[in-house]
């Protein structure tokens, strides 16, 4: 499973213009702690958050005025991953840093964000479900294939295929869709074929 897989795409986000009275009354309407900054093309630039927040009021206090942009007061250094790694190195990554979540970036273009909370819902996610949803869901409707032909188990989250299929490249694809559902962490794959429709010359399974 990659973070692509989990992450939320819908992220509140703010631009270096903001100003930071706004910024601040977004972060109290939608409940978070940081908002990312970024461009109009949704390049990263940096992030606010409430540590920022609070650098500036005391600020204020010394100087009598503080920042009123949230370009003059937000962290440029800013912790993200790719939509592509692995998230059992994306969680690690947050646990090292001690940080709730990270930001997803790819190409330089922020794609979404990743949470603590994003990565427990996922794993907790009990094993007869998993298991219904790859029968129901992706063998008969999405390959019109009888699940009856093939044995799907899971057990703390590892699904193991057994079984033949039609061609190889439907094997091949029950364990890639199968690997991307929520609360999969591997896939045991011992799927046969009747007919090898790859060109391939390896040895079936």
């Amino acid at each position: 499973m990659h973070v692509r897989d989990l992450m939320t795409t819908d992220v509140v986000a703010v631009a270096p213009t903001t100003s930071t009275r706004d910024a601040a009354r977004m972060m109290f309407r939608y409940r978070i702690s940081g908002l990312p900054v970024v461009d109009a093309e949704d390049h990263v630039l940096g992030i606010i958050t409430e540590g920022d927040f609070l650098a500036m009021e005391l600020e204020r206090v010394d100087q009598g005025d503080g920042p009123k942009l949230v370009g003059d007061v937000m962290s440029h250094s800013v912790l993200a991953v790719s939509p592509d790694l692995e998230v059992m190195e994306a969680a690690r990554y947050m646990h090292s840093h001690g940080v709730k979540r990270v930001l997803v970036i790819e190409e330089g273009k922020m794609v979404g964000i990743l949470s603590r909370f994003d990565i427990v819902a996922a794993f907790t996610r009990p094993d007869d479900l998993i298991e219904d949803e790859i029968r129901e869901d992706l063998i008969r409707r999405v390959l019109f294939v009888d699940p009856e032909t093939v044995d799907v188990r899971v057990s703390n989250g590892v699904v193991t295929l057994v079984g033949t299929i039609g061609t190889r490249t439907e094997a091949r694809l029950v364990e890639e869709l199968a690997v991307r559902l929520d609360g999969v962490v591997g896939v045991e794959n011992r799927l046969g074929w009747r007919i090898d429709d790859t060109g391939s010359d390896a040895d079936e399974a």
